[in-house]
Parts: C-alpha cells; structure tokens; sequence
C-alpha cells in the first residue's frame, strides 16, 4: 500500500468519524427538542385542566374544628386573607441514588402543580458523562400516574406498569408535597384530617375513586417535620407496598407563607431506612401557569 492510498483511507476515516459525530450530536439536538415539546404539551394540558381558586381566601374560622397539630400548621404558615394557591412551578438541585450501594448523584428538576384538582408533572435530570443524561418524568395527570425514566431524553429505559397502584403512588407523591403549598391541604370537598396525637394527625384524599392517606407529624412551632405513608414502590416491573418518609427542613417564606425549602425521601423496608433523594428547592413560583 502506497503513502497516497494510505492518505486516503486516513481522510476517508477522518470523515466519516465526522459524519458519526455529526449525526449523533444532530439525533441527540432534535430527539431532545421533541422531548421539550411533549412536556411542554403535558404542563399546558396539565395547567389547563385543573381551575384557579385563588378568589378563595384564608380564615382562622375554617380550620377552629381541625385536629390541634393542623390548627398549629396553619396558623404558622397562612395569614388570614392568604389568597388560595391554584398553580405552583418550582427548580431544584439535590442528590439521587437508586439504591442502597449506588453512590450520591447529582440531580436538577422542575415540578409543575396543580392544586383545584390534585395533578403534578416533575421533570429530573442526572448528568452521567459530558453529553450523556437520564431525564425521570413522574407524573398524576387527570387521575392518572405515569414514571418513565430515559437516557438523553430520548431512548426509554424503563416505563411503570400503568395502573391503580401507579395511580395511587403518585397521588401520594402530591399529598407529600403539598407542604410546598399549604392552601392545598385545607380542608377541600377531597381532602380531609383525623386527629391521631397532639403533635400528629392524618391528611385523607379521595379523589378520581383513588384513596391516599398519610400521617403528618408537626413540631411545636407548626411546621410539618415528616410524612409517613405506605406507598407503592416500583420493583422488577411490579409493585411492592412499602413504608415511605418524608422529611421537611430549612423553612422560609414563600411569597406570605411559610413552607420547607429542603426535604428528603426515604423507603422503609426490612433491611431498614433507604434515603434516595435530597432535594433543595432553590426557586418557587405561584399562579404563574407557563413552563420556566
């Protein structure tokens, strides 16, 4: 083989090294350009099919027959006249592990609520390599859950089984946050509380014939410290019923109310606490209903 031929196949390999790059970094462009626009349809859709409440307003008089604990809640976190919260948008950073021997990762997400009808959208993103991501879409849209979790956005590496287990896992995600809003967890025509103690007491959904249920327990100041629930957790393409914590820190205000900027997650199974996110909110926005 002659040094002119040898050239040659050297620039030909040049080029279609070129033209592998191109195609992958113009696949990864429009696969994550579509990605954006499907989500943003489901925040619309999402935005749109729950109503805005925000013509209601806050009493001390709604809450005189509540269990004690929620009383101290609210009081706490609402001023009297609070109008009531109808959309809620939010970023935040944190860490993520899947398991119990997967070290920390990294994590940034958007969450979008709705709170006249219980609905949520939560957009996660894991940077694993320099142009190489899993994006988590978790998701109770119209009575209806959904989780898939996909690398660059485009390629589904896992999708949970639809259903009423699913259904009612992500109802329960909403119920855990709604310390992020407070207003949703006054007393509506599909949430309701049952006294338990002087620093606990039970919050109740039903809504879309879904049921949830979850045990707050308050400190002296009101603030809600944790959540204890038994929630349906995805594994091996089923589900398994496990106990499932929430914790609540670093509370500030937020426009007039007074919610938690930090909360953790954990699964409660036999082999004990498994802590798999730590999220910090570091923005939150209210009635604003259009995507960041």
């Amino acid at each position: 083989m002659n040094l002119q031929h040898k050239k040659k196949i050297l620039i030909l390999a040049i080029i279609m090294s070129f033209v592998v790059v191109f195609a992958y970094f113009v696949t990864i462009s429009l696969g994550d350009m579509l990605f954006k626009q499907q989500i943003e349809r489901e925040i619309k859709r999402l935005y749109s099919a729950s109503g805005d409440i925000s013509n209601k307003t806050f009493s001390p008089e709604q809450i005189k027959d509540l269990p004690e604990p929620v009383k101290r809640y609210f009081t706490h976190s609402l001023e009297e006249g609070q109008h009531y919260i109808s959309y809620v948008k939010l970023k935040h950073t944190g860490e993520f592990r899947q398991d119990e021997n997967q070290k920390w990762m990294p994590i940034e997400g958007h969450e979008y609520f709705t709170t006249e009808i219980p609905g949520f959208i939560w957009i996660g993103k894991i940077s694993l390599l320099p142009l190489v991501w899993i994006t988590g879409i978790d998701m109770y849209l119209e009575g209806r859950g959904a989780f898939q979790i996909k690398i660059m956005s485009i390629f589904t590496i896992s999708d949970a089984p639809r259903g009423k287990e699913l259904d009612e896992s992500e109802l329960m995600r909403w119920l855990a946050e709604s310390p992020l809003f407070p207003t949703a967890l006054l007393p509506s025509n599909y949430l309701h509380w049952e006294p338990v103690d002087s620093d606990s007491a039970k919050a109740m959904i039903n809504y879309s014939g879904t049921k949830v249920e979850a045990l707050f327990h308050f400190n002296k100041k009101g603030e809600i410290i944790q959540m204890n629930a038994d929630r349906y957790r995805a594994v091996d393409n089923s589900f398994v019923k496990e106990k499932w914590l929430g914790h609540y820190s670093n509370y500030a205000p937020a426009e007039n109310m007074v919610v938690p900027w930090n909360i953790e997650v954990s699964w409660n199974s036999e082999i004990g606490n498994f802590t798999y996110a730590k999220f910090k909110i570091n923005d939150i926005k209210y009635d604003d209903p259009v995507k960041y």
